[in-house]
């Protein structure tokens, strides 16, 4: 039986819970600033109000502020944390860490160096931690099509785990396989992290492309949708994730499988970044629709100014070829202007060609 600390009381994080109580570990749910009203929750009701569900026994709820109380006896932490609070979580722990921990982090996202070498927000992570005056910890990753309602809900998810070693990585899935939650495992961490990171950037084009049917005022009278252009986004996007992963010398199978192109799916399957893409596809400006979102955090839009950042550096050192990704590029300048534009369909694929 293992003392697990999950550090972030999100949905996503919260939801770990489950596979680890079922296996029955003990769970000590510490939230951030930003949570105070969940642990409140869950300290008095042993309810998630955002979840919708109790919480299985075995969890204990902390506030922010009794991080280092949590952190006693304790064997890992996953961190729950969203990409843009991994520093933020990094330089906290680091001031309540007495000794080295392992760290698993669902967090997707990634960041660039002046280089324009893509780093993962595991990196940016540990980084972080040593930096701010805490312990060196390795952390892994874990990516695939996982809803966090789903997973509290019991049902059948598959994922990857990923750590430096295959060793670390299945010391951590030994902890959480239940018969519904299935883990493979690799130590190809920088590789899942940017298949598992892109496809949030890239599910946004296909939310864009859904939101383009209400600029059409909707289906016709032959309730003609808009699935034949979202699957084209979608295809494009799998193809530029892996060649995204080629240039980065990593493992192009995670572009179709589960990291890339699962998770990919799913995420295309509703959520934030779609919701956000459809506003901008039925003509809403940049600024009207993250007004609309107010206080949502659109992780895509991490993902794509990170890209914006890493491609023309890449590019000047001939490590990457733009024309190779066109729907990047066009998503790029699609924050930039604050509109959305047609795709430019004529130059996707040029693999194909």
């Amino acid at each position: 039986m293992a003392t697990v600390v999950i550090f972030g009381a999100g949905v996503m994080g919260t939801a770990t819970a489950f596979p680890l109580t079922d296996n029955g570990h003990r769970v000590r749910l510490v939230g951030t600033h930003l949570d105070e009203e969940i642990i409140a929750s869950v300290k008095t009701r042993g309810y998630h109000p955002t979840l919708r569900r109790p919480l299985p026994d075995g969890v204990t709820a902390y506030r922010y502020t009794e991080l280092a109380e949590a952190l006693q006896g304790a064997d890992f932490l996953v961190s729950g944390v969203n990409s843009y609070g991994v520093r933020w979580a990094a330089e906290t722990l680091a001031s309540a860490l007495t000794e080295a921990l392992p760290i698993i982090a669902i967090t997707k996202g990634l960041d660039s160096t002046a280089d324009g070498d893509i780093v993962a927000l595991t990196t940016v992570y540990e980084e972080t931690l040593v930096s701010a005056g805490g312990p060196h910890c390795d952390v892994s990753g874990v990516g695939g099509p996982c809803i966090a309602g789903e997973l509290a809900g019991r049902r059948q998810s598959c994922v990857v785990f990923a750590s430096p070693t295959r060793e670390q990585a299945e010391w951590f899935a030994g902890h959480f396989r239940t018969s519904y939650y299935h883990i493979w495992t690799t130590a190809d961490l920088l590789g899942l992290e940017i298949a598992a990171a892109l496809k949030n950037a890239y599910t946004l084009p296909v939310a864009i492309a859904s939101g383009f049917l209400e600029r059409e005022h909707g289906p016709d009278e032959a309730n003609a949708q808009m699935h034949n252009l979202e699957a084209a986004v979608f295809g494009q996007g799998v193809s530029e994730i892996r060649y995204l992963l080629q240039v980065c010398g990593q493992p192009v199978q995670f572009a179709a499988s589960l990291p890339g192109a699962g998770d990919y799916y799913v995420t295309c399957a509703g959520g934030r970044n779609m919701r956000f893409g459809r506003l901008l596809g039925s003509g809403k400006s940049m600024a009207q629709a993250l007004q609309e979102m107010q206080g949502i955090t659109i992780e895509s839009l991490s993902i794509i100014a990170a890209m914006a950042a890493a491609l023309p550096r890449l590019a000047d050192r001939g490590a990457i070829d733009r024309a190779r990704l066109p729907l990047l590029g066009h998503l790029i300048a699609t924050v930039d202007s604050g509109r959305a534009e047609p795709f430019p369909l004529d130059r996707f694929f040029p693999d194909l060609c």
